[in-house]
């Protein structure tokens, strides 16, 4: 017994996409310009399936190049910032020098001092009756 949920389907090229989506573009577009050029009769219906498949193809393959551009931008980026090509966290980026004696600031330690100035915005006002 074979189950049809397990199997895996090969993933499609991106030449089979494209084909798909301009099909699916022509078979929308020639139904909407046959059902609005319906009201001018048979030949209506005839010219705006025509016409209305053309446009729909144009949108198709419009929507495919779109995606195509905006999958190529994003992997731009994931190389740029270092998804791809394994060097996300790397440590090599330049880093300005501790200093010639190594002497870290307390912040950078994680050690909180006490400050005995106020912040900067003011103290905070007593509560009322106090």
């Amino acid at each position: 017994m074979r189950h049809h949920d397990t199997e895996m389907t090969p993933p499609k090229s991106s030449k089979q996409v494209r084909v798909e989506r301009e099909a699916e573009g022509l078979a929308s577009g020639a139904l909407v310009g046959a059902a609005v050029g319906s009201m001018a009769g048979p030949p209506g219906a005839i010219a705006g399936a025509i016409l209305g498949g053309l446009a729909g193809t144009l949108a198709g393959a419009a929507m495919d190049t779109e995606d195509a551009l905006h999958a190529m931008h994003e992997q731009e980026l994931d190389e740029e910032i270092g998804v791809i090509g394994g060097e996300m966290g790397a440590p090599n980026l330049d880093h300005p020098p501790s200093g010639r004696r190594s002497w870290y600031s307390l912040a950078s330690m994680g050690i909180d001092r006490e400050d005995t100035q106020p912040p900067a915005e003011g103290p905070i006002p007593p509560a009322d009756g106090e």
